[in-house]
């Protein structure tokens, strides 16, 4: 008997329908990926399978049947029964599925505590057991922090310790690496892998990489619109997709090992930083998060600034812009020192979200540069605005419109119309694609492209996604720990890496081919246990 096996289910919210008379099976240490776009419907599956939708008003039609347990016809307690126990789930983000105020320990304690009425020594020997499982070094003493005092990769190995904690048959995994680095999402990866080699539990992971899905399971189910487009091994669907909304995915995803066609740049040095060092914190518990970096960016080029959480990536691009003062070194616009925020030097932010104020209309956030310049006349601000949001994909009748409105990828277009209010030379970009579909993700590096190419702009590309870093970028910086490692021509710095980092970035970056991915992964077993 399959371990999951669902057919023709179909999830409706209000009018909307989320799923679509949707089938598939995943057997027992097997392993299947839903990929999709955002708004595809895979989450919504997800849920469905641990009857997370029972009394939220969704109707639900089909059969799910999930380690023999008929979710439909599940009572309130064979689900409990069902969560934790038989099937668990690990979400995108860590920190909203971890409670701040209690230990990791004693959450995964608590977790074991409830489904197997252990006592509490058991349930704390447990916790700590399946941390050091995970990979959380010096594990009795770290499962006494709070979630606050994990990096972003050990809280997401945090969230799948606690999810092993009751050995189930079945882990689901949703977008379980979007907000990760490079390396430690292919740490992550690799542990996913692991496990259900050494338990044999299935794995169902949500996912809208394709690179992702291509490292990490045996078949693929590609959705969109909450149906089925295509579902096969990953391998065959991935290699001769035979339908063309995948071929449409896989095509929009950025490569590491294609080369960018040469941008205009010109020899004018329009922005300069020269020995940059910004630290934070206060006597011997101060740290210098950048540290001497010193770099040029040209009229009409892109500099890719690429590094890990933690590099000084950031705060290096906030000290260009004017939004941190450097503790030491200075920045130069056209031949002049800085001083303060210009108008000519603007940011683009990783999250549109928090950077757009909820409760006003897009076309007014876009307006406030131009005020803040001085205009006055209402109509023409208006007019401008208008002009900006047509230029960036947007129509003019979204000028009254509030963020919650727009998808992802338009609030990130919103957020360049607004950079592109004050007329800058330089617009600094801070992981502007990084929580982006592939395909919305190619959109926007298109139209920050096509806009470089018409007003002569100079971008600094701030991401730790290396392939789109290599698709944007003239010239590369990588940092690691506040310092440049390495810099030079993209090509060269990606085809011939000099620094043993840089190597190791580049190989932790997804394959889209499984066999491939498999090669790396035996590689990166090797150097682990070196």
């Amino acid at each position: 008997m399959s371990l999951v096996q669902v057919t023709d289910l179909t999830v409706e919210f209000g009018a909307l329908r989320a799923v679509d008379g949707l089938s598939f099976r995943l057997e027992r240490g097997a392993a299947l990926a839903l990929v999709g776009e955002s708004g595809s419907g895979k989450s919504t599956v997800a849920s469905a399978l641990l009857g997370l939708h029972h009394g939220t008003g969704a109707r639900v039609g089909g059969s799910i049947d999930v380690a023999g347990i008929d979710v439909q016809a599940a009572s309130d307690g064979e689900l409990r029964r069902l969560r934790g126990a038989k099937a668990a789930m690990v979400f995108q983000d860590p920190l909203s599925s971890l409670d701040p105020y209690y230990a990791i320990g004693d959450q995964i304690a608590e977790v074991h505590r409830v489904h197997t009425r252990g006592s509490r020594r058991a349930a704390r020997a447990r916790a700590v057991e399946v941390l050091d499982r995970v990979g959380i070094p010096d594990a009795p003493r770290r499962s006494r922090s709070r979630p606050h005092e994990f990096s972003g990769g050990m809280r997401q190995r945090a969230l799948i310790a606690m999810a092993l904690a009751c050995e189930p048959d079945l882990l689901i995994a949703d977008e379980p690496t979007t907000a990760l680095d490079v390396t430690v999402q292919a740490q992550i990866l690799d542990l996913l892998h692991t496990l259900r080699e050494e338990t044999g539990m299935g794995l169902l992971l949500v996912t809208h990489d394709v690179g992702v899905a291509a490292e990490s399971v045996d078949q693929v189910l590609v959705m969109r619109h909450g149906r089925e487009v295509e579902q096969g091994p990953v391998a065959a669907v991935l290699g001769a997709p035979a339908q063309p909304y995948t071929r449409e995915l896989l095509s929009a995803v950025p490569r590491v090992d294609a080369a960018r066609a040469p941008s205009a740049a010109s020899d004018e040095v329009v922005l300069e930083a020269t020995g940059l060092r910004r630290e934070f914190g206060r006597g011997k518990r101060a740290f210098a998060a950048v540290d001497d970096v010193s770099l040029t960016v040209r009229r009409g080029e892109t500099l890719g600034i690429v590094g890990e959480s933690g590099s000084g990536k950031t705060t290096l691009g906030r000290m260009l812009v004017g939004l941190l003062e450097p503790t030491a070194g200075e920045v130069r616009y056209e031949g002049h020192a800085r001083v303060g925020v210009r108008p000519t030097v603007q940011m683009v932010f990783q999250d549109p979200v928090s950077s757009l104020n909820p409760r006003r209309s897009v076309g007014e956030s876009i307006a406030d540069p131009l005020r803040a310049r001085g205009e006055h006349d209402e109509g023409r601000i208006r007019g401008r605005v208008i002009e900006l949001l047509e230029r960036v994909g947007l129509e003019g009748a979204h000028y009254d419109r509030y963020p919650h409105e727009f998808s992802g990828g338009q609030r990130q277009r919103v957020g360049i119309a607004r950079a592109l209010a004050a007329d800058p030379r330089v617009i600094v970009c801070d992981e502007p694609v990084s929580a982006l579909d592939v395909t919305t993700q190619a959109q926007v590096v298109a139209l920050l492209g096509e806009l470089q190419r018409e007003l002569g702009l100079a971008l600094v590309f701030v991401a730790h996604d290396l392939a789109v870093v290599r698709q944007v970028s003239d010239r590369v910086a990588v940092m690691r720990h506040g310092r440049v490692v390495e810099t030079g021509p993209a090509d060269e710095v990606y085809d011939n890496p000099q620094d043993p980092y840089t190597r190791q970035l580049l190989a932790a970056v997804p394959a889209l081919d499984p066999e491939a991915a498999a090669r790396r992964r035996a590689v990166r077993r090797e150097l682990a246990s070196a």
